[in-house]
């Protein structure tokens, strides 16, 4: 089967900021990045906080490009889904959704074709047409949710959303997830949850100091993420 994305020796690297001590002006948020993400899978990623995922996430969208290596997009539309995925925090969700599809691909007619479908996913009443700024963080993360599973790209990142929000809406993303992955929606799913993961995802890939350390069925790879916290704890 064909990939729908390729990543081959991918490295990105970031400057830091000034300081006479540091021997390096720069540090490599990843490093040497291989997989594939075939079409229909769900793919999760998990590794320790500062390993380098949400990056990936981003370098996978497009809003960073690499410093090394490849990514090869074969023509497949891509969403981030994140709580550091920015909105005009001057503009209500209504116009943040329209903008946030348009810069997606989506003509803004069809975007404003599904605002109803959107609203009312999200649950927000009439904070739908207050300005994001007043959102609290659940309501951030319920807006961009409904805004990415209900345009559907082809390739769905979801970077640590499914926990956000009360229950009743957790449960609720959960359900949708699990409906998307059904429908063959591409999924890559950041989560520090192995139950998500083991649970909603078909292949996992471990990042390590910024390393694709392994790949392959997500209970292995899960294990081998134990086995090397457990590691560094002794």
């Amino acid at each position: 089967m064909k990939p729908v994305i390729s990543l081959q020796d991918v490295g990105v690297r970031y400057k830091r900021s000034g300081n006479v001590f540091r021997r390096k002006s720069y540090f490599d948020a990843l490093r040497s990045i291989t997989f594939d993400i075939y079409p229909g899978e769900t793919l999760g990623i998990i590794g320790r906080n500062g390993a380098g995922k949400s990056t990936l996430l981003r370098l996978i969208s497009g809003v960073i490009r690499p410093d090394h290596g490849k990514l090869i997009n074969y023509g497949a539309s891509v969403s981030l889904l994140s709580l550091q995925a920015g909105f005009d925090l001057n503009l209500n969700g209504r116009d943040n959704t329209i903008l946030s599809g348009m810069l997606q691909g989506f003509s803004r007619k069809d975007v404003e074709s599904r605002l109803k479908e959107i609203h009312e996913y999200s649950e927000l009443g009439d904070f739908f047409l207050e300005p994001v700024r007043t959102y609290s963080t659940g309501m951030l993360a319920r807006l961009g949710f409904s805004i990415a599973t209900t345009i559907s790209p082809d390739v769905l990142l979801v970077d640590e959303v499914l926990g956000v929000g009360d229950q009743h809406f957790r449960e609720k993303a959960e359900r949708t997830m699990a409906a998307k992955i059904q429908s063959q929606q591409t999924v890559v799913l950041v989560s520090h949850s192995h139950h998500q993961i083991a649970r909603l995802c078909d292949r996992a890939v471990l990042i390590d100091d910024g390393i694709s350390f392994a790949t392959g069925d997500p209970r292995e790879v899960l294990s081998i993420y134990e086995k090397n916290l457990n590691a560094l704890s002794e």
